[in-house]
């Protein structure tokens, strides 16, 4: 490629988007513009007099240099497709959600309600900004689908849409049966307590006949409650049952039952309402209890597969005409295109063009490789050079892409867990409580038969082990909403009992302690003067690739020279005729035709820690070196946690560092270089074949194997929505220095757990002592029974939150 251009002009920033502008040439009136994508966005908000937009915030856009093209959206003509994406059509109007990644100001929340003024056929639109979503409703027989997509992306707001979508809209259903049940319970929990008060008021109902129908309205309205919300308890009891094991839910379920017979033989017997109050009221906080512990961030789907990342659509080519499809449509023989850019979805044969493919996101490590026409190009590479025709080798699902994510699926060890130790102390407190409710029933049958049915009754009611139930999925659960509110987000509250039993750290370095789009470069070599400086600066100027742009800045010299002659050969170099002489910036032993560069070294994708070359004529004048930038946050969060937790370093990079790390992590026993994906999952299984717990900290699918070996495995992310699909939970890079924080908050969380089991278990005994003397009335033991439930509710979440305000995370 070759092009001619003028010489960037210093301290120009683009009216929309803030980006530096390489001349004024993008202009109207005195705004500049970095691109015609910008302008044209400009134009179309000052067209409909929406420039105020411009007035909430200083360059509130986005960058529009990669200008969607035209076709792009073609795949949402397909009726079936948009119908899948739309949340509700009756054929005049139609309403839509999309996942709006740019937005971020007050701009962009003001823009995006005013949809209405850039189109009368968009009746309304209303943003979510804290999860970044946008649901806009428009008319159905005047706009398609494909069109408002058109202009959200016209105006710098393109929808995120991905091929996992499709199948998200057909599992939206999730979790709503126990919604109901806990809406059902509530309600005949209400209207039962209302029903009753002349139990509670000790009222004399001399009209028998009103006080029965008032006792046999109870019982319809509890059995619903019985048969359908308690069903979740003897579902899970009779499957547990059914393969030999007693779980937790074994006594909650003999409770509810014993507490509903009870009852029916009061409604049937004297005509009234029995203990219906309390079964419902029971059964409410079971349900609550139970949303609470399945409910976790709904904008995070951990249970992410390969299509989470990829694109919705390819662009077919068959008998040379261009058809953009669903991506589901491609099939094995289909030739496609890919544009610099576009990841590659399939296994394919590369059938024209020069292939680039950049595996960054299957290794983690950006080291594009050349492919040529015949060449089998693998899915999950990204092209970054021009546009390639590819042949389908491969079904999407039976890719290598695919083969990898689910090889990095590795099942965890089995460990301890509160869930489980609630299920082992349910199995011997089942056959504990039946044994005591039997032996009371026996005692004082001789003397009373009413007094042991009661015994029996209330012993089995009164230790339903509810409290502990539901200790750790409310203890858990608030503080999973504590760690969200920090951006910290967890998988479920599994994941937190395994954090809490942490006692070795695991780090990756590269994108994790290290900043993935910050990197420092200096001139290593060279004694160049002001002129050559300059003349180097304006080759850089001509690209526009991250590390071209870093040497541009790096150089503090003006730039007032043309380049007569560009070119920029992706992963070799670039370079350029200045005042008659040939300026090369690339890999090293970089020749006069670049094509032929026979250097291991990539340009483009230089790794941390090496070097650039400069030449001028063809002859080697001198280098850059590129250095890492690691997080500022770093020194301060490993020194702190080397104090509890034994720390190591794991990296695909050389050892270029090892002597800074040596000083973070102690000693170089604790460094490991050069590793691949295979080398950093075996370390952590050897770790653990030492008995050790292990949190990795990592990032990109590299890490994969690692993070899902590891007894808990976070993704550190710069973008909270891209994450290895091996991890456990997703830290923003952010809230780094928080690590700490959120490590001895889990431990102090699983202690609040150990003293609602203690205050679970004392308020048993005590109830165990009164009731095999038949001192309770199973309406006593009935009302005790939820009141304890309600009481280690509020104990664990009052303690958690003011422990999270202690410590700063509320």
């Amino acid at each position: 490629m070759v092009s001619e251009q003028k010489p960037p002009i210093v301290n120009l920033t683009c009216f929309h988007c803030g980006d530096v502008c390489l001349s004024d040439s993008i202009h109207i009136d005195e705004k500049i513009f970095c691109c015609e994508g910008c302008k044209t966005v400009y134009e179309i908000l000052n067209a409909r007099d929406l420039c105020n937009y411009y007035e909430l915030n200083v360059q509130p856009g986005k960058s529009q240099k990669s200008v969607f093209a035209k076709n792009k959206f073609e795949y949402l003509d397909d009726a079936e497709l948009a119908s899948r994406l739309l949340d509700f059509s009756d054929g005049k109007v139609s309403t839509v959600t999309f996942f709006i990644p740019q937005m971020h100001c007050s701009s962009c929340i003001w823009l995006l309600e005013n949809l209405f003024n850039l189109n009368e056929h968009i009746l309304q639109s209303r943003v979510n900004f804290i999860e970044k979503k946008l649901s806009l409703s428009f008319q159905t027989e005047a706009l398609t689908l494909r069109e408002v997509v058109e202009l959200l992306a016209s105006i710098g707001y393109e929808p995120f849409i991905s091929f996992d979508d499709l199948e998200k809209k057909s599992k939206s259903e999730t979790n709503k049966t126990l919604y109901y049940k806990m809406g059902i319970a509530g309600f005949g929990f209400g209207n039962i307590m209302l029903l009753s008060f002349p139990e509670y008021l000790a009222i004399d109902v001399s009209n028998t006949t009103l006080r029965t129908t008032f006792a046999y309205v109870i019982l319809l309205l509890s059995l619903p409650l019985f048969f359908y919300c308690g069903s979740e308890y003897f579902i899970s009891a009779i499957k547990g049952l059914r393969k030999k094991f007693v779980n937790i839910d074994v006594p909650i379920s003999l409770g509810i039952f014993t507490l509903f017979a009870k009852s029916v033989y009061e409604v049937i017997a004297n005509g009234n309402p029995g203990y219906m109050d309390s079964l419902a009221g029971l059964l409410f906080f079971l349900l609550l209890g139970k949303i609470f512990q399945n409910k976790t961030y709904d904008m995070l789907n951990f249970e992410r597969n390969y299509k989470s990342f990829f694109p919705i659509s390819v662009t077919l080519k068959k008998s040379g005409i261009e058809k953009i499809i669903p991506l589901s449509q491609l099939k094995v023989g289909d030739r496609f295109l890919v544009r610099n850019g576009e990841l590659i979805p399939a296994d394919s044969i590369l059938f024209s063009g020069k292939g680039h493919i950049d595996y960054s996101f299957v290794t983690g490590e950006s080291s594009p490789v050349d492919k040529n026409v015949g060449e089998t190009v693998f899915a999950g590479g990204r092209q970054t050079g021009s546009a390639i025709e590819l042949e389908v080798l491969k079904e999407i699902s039976q890719s290598y892409l695919t083969q990898l994510w689910n090889n990095f699926q590795v099942k965890k060890n089995e460990h301890y867990t509160f869930s489980g130790a609630a299920n082992l102390f349910s199995k011997y407190f089942t056959f504990a409580v039946l044994g005591v409710a039997t032996l009371s029933f026996v005692y004082w049958m001789n003397s009373n038969t009413n007094t042991a049915v009661n015994a029996f009754v209330t012993v089995l009611i009164v230790a339903c082990p509810c409290a502990l139930a539901l200790s750790t999925p409310f203890t858990l659960g608030n503080t999973l909403r504590i760690f969200g509110k920090n951006n910290f987000y967890i998988k479920n509250i599994q994941v937190l009992e395994d954090l809490g039993n942490v006692d070795t750290i695991v780090w990756d370095k590269t994108g994790t302690l290290t900043e993935n789009s910050e990197s420092e470069i200096e001139l290593a070599e060279g004694n160049f003067s002001q002129k050559e400086l300059s003349k180097i600066k304006a080759l850089a100027g001509n690209s526009m690739h991250p590390l071209s742009k870093k040497i541009y800045y790096s150089i503090n010299e003006p730039t007032q020279v043309a380049v007569d002659t560009f070119e920029e050969i992706p992963g070799k170099g670039i370079k350029g005729i200045i005042d008659g002489d040939e300026y090369a910036v690339g890999a090293l032993h970089l020749s006069e035709k670049m094509g032929q560069e026979t250097s291991s070294v990539d340009f483009l994708a230089t790794p941390i820690n090496s070097e650039v070359f400069i030449f001028i004529n063809g002859e080697q004048e001198g280098k850059f070196r590129i250095k890492n930038k690691y997080r500022k946050e770093t020194p301060g969060v490993i020194l702190n946690l080397r104090k509890e937790y034994d720390s190591y370093l794991l990296s695909g990079d050389n050892n270029t560092e090892k002597e800074y790390l040596t000083t973070l992590f102690s000693s170089e026993e604790k460094l490991r270089f050069k590793q691949s994906p295979a080398d950093k999952q075996k370390f952590i299984q050897k770790l653990q074949s030492e008995r050790k717990n292990v949190l990795m900290l990592g990032d990109g699918l590299n890490d994969a194997g690692a993070l899902s070996q590891s007894n808990v495995g976070v993704s550190l992310s710069e973008d909270i929505l891209s994450f290895s699909p091996a991890s456990d939970g997703i830290l923003s890079a952010k809230v780094l220095e928080k690590i700490p924080v959120f490590l001895n908050f889990t431990k102090a969380s699983i202690r609040i757990i150990y003293a609602s089991f203690v205050i679970s278990i004392l308020y048993n005994l005590i109830g165990f002592y009164f009731a095999v003397q038949g001192l309770l009335s199973p309406l006593f033991s009935a009302i005790l029974m939820p009141l304890s439930s309600i009481s280690v509710v509020i104990f664990t979440t009052l303690t958690t939150t003011i422990l999270a305000k202690r410590k700063g995370l509320l």
